[in-house]
C-alpha cells in the first residue's frame, strides 16, 4: 500500500505530536519526583558529574529535537530518525525499571512512556514511501 503525500504529511504530524506527548510525560514524571522526594533528588544531583549531566541532557534533547525533525526531515531520514530515537528513548526509560523496586508512580509514567516510544518505532517502521518524487 502506497501513501499519498497527504498521508505522509499526516504521519509526520502524528509522530511530532507523539514526541510532544512523550516529552511532557518525562517532564511531569520529573516534577512528581521532585515533589515526592526533594531531598533524594538533591542528593542524586550533587553526586552527578558534569559528564553525567551532559549525557542526560543529550538524551532529553534527542526527544525534544524529534518534535521538529518529525515535521521537517524527508521521508527516509525521518523514518530512521524516529526508529532510532524511539528505540533509544525506550531503553533510557526501561533501564531503571530493572535496578531495584521503583515506586509505583515511576512504573506508571514509565509504562506510558515506553508504550508511546514503542508505538513511535512501530509507526515509523510501518511507514511506506509516499507517492510522488523521492
Amino acid at each position: 500500500m502506497n501513501l499519498t503525500p497527504a498521508q505522509g504529511t499526516r504521519r509526520q504530524t502524528v509522530l511530532s505530536t507523539l514526541w510532544i506527548f512523550v516529552v511532557l510525560n518525562y517532564l511531569y514524571a520529573d516534577i512528581v519526583l521532585l515533589i515526592v522526594k526533594p531531598a533524594a533528588s538533591q542528593t542524586a544531583a550533587a553526586r552527578m558529574t558534569g559528564g553525567v549531566v551532559l549525557g542526560f541532557a543529550v538524551l532529553m534533547e534527542i526527544s525534544l529535537v524529534m518534535v521538529l525533525l518529525s515535521r521537517v526531515l524527508p521521508y527516509r531520514a525521518n523514518r530512521w530518525a524516529n526508529i532510532v530515537a524511539g528505540a533509544e528513548s525506550t531503553g533510557f526509560v526501561a533501564f531503571p525499571l530493572f535496578g531495584g523496586a521503583p515506586p509505583p508512580y515511576y512504573i506508571f509514567f514509565s509504562t506510558i512512556e515506553i508504550a508511546c516510544t514503542l508505538f513511535i518505532v512501530w509507526y515509523a517502521w510501518t511507514w511506506r514511501r509516499p507517492e510522488g518524487p523521492p
